[in-house]
């Protein structure tokens, strides 16, 4: 039986963690958007140049470019028995191109499973992190370094990223929200969402999206 996942969450909710963890004990494909999108402009094929251009202008990819992706995606021999969908779809109009997809490729959304982390865990979660310049990451609540503001590896100096400054990650959970409430309500109209609570411990988390896909 072909099963696809559609995996919601806000950014700092863990899904890119969970979808992994999923797609393996599913033995399903993982498909991250961000990966796709990395992997064609890197490779730089038709539709990577055609992304790469619109990212270059400031302006957003629109839904043919990436549907295509998508649908390249999930024609690769490592989807036969289905995927994790992670970052796609983001909106009902790309909901709905994803349901004509699966449609031809003879399967639909199986289950949609939504990590919910309230915007103050999140704002914390993701606003702890730091950086050194070589790349090691920590977190001053859930992986402190040893010294504050070194790094235990290289005893460099940790930085924060922008995209890890509160007021950055408050706007981009607010971004998330506005965007995907929608889609949050498409699934749930159709009797595909499952909520699961995001503030639990990983394990626990994982137990509970895998208990919400078999109930569907």
């Amino acid at each position: 039986m072909t099963t696809y996942i559609v995996l919601l969450g806000p950014p700092g909710a863990g899904k890119g963690t969970q979808a992994e963890v999923i797609s393996e004990s599913l033995k399903l494909a993982h498909i991250s958007s961000g990966d796709i999108f990395r992997e064609n402009m890197k490779n730089e094929t038709e539709l990577g140049k055609m992304a790469q251009g619109y990212i270059n202008r400031g302006e957003l990819v629109p839904d043919d470019v990436t549907i295509a992706m998508i649908r390249e995606r999930l024609l690769r021999p490592d989807c036969v028995n289905g995927a994790v969908l992670d970052g796609f779809p983001r909106t009902p109009a790309q909901a709905d191109a994803l349901e004509g997809m699966l449609k031809e490729l003879g399967g639909t959304v199986h289950r949609v499973p939504y990590i919910n982390v309230p915007s103050e865990v999140l704002v914390k979660r993701l606003s702890g992190r730091w950086t050194c310049r070589q790349g090691h990451v920590y977190h001053v609540v859930f992986n402190p370094p040893q010294v504050p503001g070194k790094c235990d590896v290289d005893g460099l100096e940790l930085f924060q990223r922008e995209d890890d400054q509160p007021a950055t990650v408050e706007r981009r959970i607010r971004v998330y929200l506005e965007q995907t409430s929608p889609l949050i309500e498409y699934y749930r109209e159709r009797g595909l969402l499952s909520e699961v609570d995001g503030t639990q411990a990983i394990d626990k988390v994982t137990a509970d999206l895998l208990a919400a896909i078999q109930k569907g």
